[in-house]
């Protein structure tokens, strides 16, 4: 079993940051289970806090930028691969400004101070998210497909057609390989672009340290001093021989490749879970990795522990539920959360009765019968909040918003999940959804009230 962890203390990172240009300090601290990653401006009246997930996600202009109202928090992606790269779960990152500091333009100073920090098991298990079926994303030149996968796999191809740079591709076998093989390598840009970038006021932070810089374009008198005047370089600038400015030497012959697979380990964390899957990207870039992680959360996919635990058994549900067969809906509760939701199961079999005058040529689960399950499944948790039903029953008092989206047939596991939105006295509102394969099948939401027998 697989736990999550937070840090032991805490370790503060200084710099500036690449596109504001301004000094910035972040303090990395613990949070306890099920935190999630947690950004907070402690530099601003009342030292809002955003959430690191794709919902705050307000810009991706050469870099991921999270906000809520006035409060931004910009270039996270860097951190955030360190996170995940290190299977960081729940932490805190304290900042005095609305930039992360950019270090050397990788996640190596990132990875020193959580190691510096340390690393603590925590007490509930990581939770995972299953991809059970292809995703995939094309725009133009770009492309990210997503599959499913025992493990996390990341692999990664780019070719901008630069003798410099040639056709790269890296692949990622196991997140224990992070620190080693991907935290150090540094972002990049093309010559001809930083001009433009900074006349756009972006990279005002931006040095010759902080970034491998292509030349794919020649270096002319002019453009040094532009590059002197703007980014108030000292020392020497020249043409290199080996395609990037000042010579500057990678740290591994696909360092820009494995940069691209950093930025997309950062970005996809934001959909705030690790995934049991294997990714594949083409030169794809903060849009594009922000958009997989998006369609992952409009299939309705929910982290999840271990596949082969369970919270109850059909036993444990017999003993809360006074429904029996034919009318019991429920084989497994997968996930509880007390007043919160709940995630359970139903195995449906070409045995079930219903399906013997339902379509009995194409057989289909009826759906009223799909909401009944979300409202055993209701009676479930309302029972975990009341302690004692045993002398009760849940029953139905409404139904509204209820949408059937797509077909339930036999051999199919039905997936049902139920969020808790109020609870008042003896009534309780709720919105369910069931799911086969990470689609959605039936959506609604209803009233359930418990009585005396």
């Amino acid at each position: 079993m697989e736990m999550q962890h937070t840090l032991s203390g805490q370790a503060s990172v200084s710099g500036i940051g690449l596109h504001t240009g301004k000094t910035t300090t972040a303090t990395i601290k613990p949070l306890p289970e099920n935190s999630g990653i947690v950004f907070q401006r402690v530099d601003l009246p009342n030292q809002p806090k955003i959430e690191a997930d794709i919902d705050y996600v307000i810009s991706l202009e050469r870099g991921t930028t999270i906000g809520i109202g006035d409060a931004k928090i910009s270039t996270i992606e860097h951190l955030m691969s360190a996170f995940h790269g290190l299977k960081i779960d729940n932490a805190l990152v304290e900042i005095n400004g609305e930039e992360l500091p950019l270090c050397d333009g990788s996640s190596t100073e990132w990875v020193k101070a959580i190691k510096q920090a340390g690393k603590a098991e925590q007490q509930e298990e990581r939770r995972y998210i299953h991809i059970e079926q292809p995703i995939l994303y094309e725009d133009k030149q770009k492309a990210l497909s997503i599959f499913p996968a025992d493990s996390f796999h990341l692999t990664f191809m780019i070719d901008y057609n630069h003798p410099a740079l040639g056709a790269q591709h890296t692949t990622l076998f196991n997140l224990d390989e992070f620190e080693n093989e991907y935290s150090s390598a540094r972002t990049f840009c093309f010559l001809s672009e930083v001009l433009g970038l900074h006349k756009s006021g972006l990279i005002k932070g931006a040095s010759l340290d902080s970034a491998v810089v292509v030349q794919d374009q020649p270096l002319t008198e002019e453009i040094k001093g532009s590059l002197r005047e703007l980014f108030n370089i000292k020392g020497e600038i020249f043409a290199g021989e080996n395609g990037f400015l000042n010579n500057t030497q990678l740290k591994y012959p696909n360092e820009l490749c494995r940069h691209k697979a950093l930025d997309l380990l950062g970005d996809i964390y934001l959909i705030g879970a690790p995934l049991k899957a294997h990714l594949l990207a083409a030169r794809s870039g903060h849009a594009a990795n922000i958009e997989m992680a998006k369609r992952i959360r409009k299939l309705n996919l929910r982290p999840k522990a271990s596949r082969n635990s369970f919270v109850y058994d059909i036993d444990k549900i017999k003993s809360i539920l006074p429904h029996r067969y034919p009318f019991l809906m429920v084989d497994r509760v997968l996930e509880l959360e007390k007043d919160k939701r709940i995630l359970a199961k139903k195995n449906v079999t070409v045995n079930e009765p219903f399906f013997q005058g339902h379509f009995p040529n194409f057989p289909i689960m009826p759906g009223v019968l799909q909401v009944e399950a979300m409202a055993q499944v209701g009676g479930i948790l309302m029972a975990e909040s009341l302690g004692d039903l045993s002398n009760k029953v849940t029953v139905f008092l409404g139904v509204d918003a209820c949408r059937f989206r797509n077909p339930v047939r036999p051999g199919d596991v039905l997936i049902i999940e139920v969020d808790l939105q109020r609870f008042k006295g003896k009534v309780a509102k709720m919105a369910g959804r069931c799911m086969v394969a990470g689609q959605l099948t039936c959506e609604a939401e209803f009233m359930i009230s418990v009585m005396d027998k």
